[in-house]
């Protein structure tokens, strides 16, 4: 006696349609034509905090434009590459070349000490001793 066969609850999805001719119009610019020459780069990490020193000159490009517009408040390089859909190491070049124009500014992140200070445990410890 054989098993009865199994059918599935939803059909398998189509898969996609070749592109079409319109398609091709709307090609990607390739990502050297947004960084332009690779020259030197400035040390970013990736939380590295960047900060929009400036407003967007009108001979700015749009990425160039977009940065600015985020980088109202602290943002890290890394978050900037998430929001931009750009690989890190293009946006380290597009961030070098706003960092030469003056139109940002980079700092490192703010870094908490890492042992607390002994008057504030000792006021803790107190604290605790007088439940």
């Amino acid at each position: 006696m054989t098993p009865p066969r199994r059918r599935r609850r939803d059909p398998l999805p189509e898969p996609p349609s070749p592109p079409s001719e319109e398609g091709k119009e709307k090609e990607l610019e390739r990502l050297y034509v947004i960084s332009g020459a690779d020259g030197d780069r400035a040390p970013l990490d990736l939380v590295t905090l960047v900060v929009a020193h400036a407003e967007p000159p009108s001979s700015a490009t749009p990425e160039q434009s977009a940065v600015l517009r985020m980088c109202r408040a602290p943002l890290s390089v890394a978050e900037v590459s998430a929001y931009l859909g750009l690989p890190f190491s293009v946006v380290t070049v597009l961030l070098t070349e706003m960092l030469a124009a003056d139109l940002v500014q980079a700092r490192a992140p703010i870094v908490r000490q890492k042992v607390p200070d002994r008057s504030l445990l000792e006021a803790v410890m107190h604290g605790l001793q007088r439940l």
